[in-house]
């Protein structure tokens, strides 16, 4: 997910929402992310979710963050 970095910020946002401790996942994000535990694509499938929502219908979303 390198190459959309909103994507990944906003899955980061979830996943450290979501699973704030060791006691929620084993591991943080980007190790979850390197070995692609279940909770990083949860935090993943949220974060598509999401940006489905905030787009206007026909609307296209940006390929690249803001500078």
């Amino acid at each position: 997910m390198q190459h959309d970095p909103q994507l990944r910020a906003s899955a980061r946002a979830i996943y450290d929402a979501c699973f704030p401790s060791d006691e929620w996942a084993p591991v943080g994000f980007d190790e979850a992310e390197r070995v692609g535990t279940i909770h990083y694509r949860q935090a993943v499938d949220a974060a598509l979710r999401a940006r489905g929502i905030y787009a206007a219908k026909g609307e296209q979303l940006p390929l690249f963050e803001a500078a």
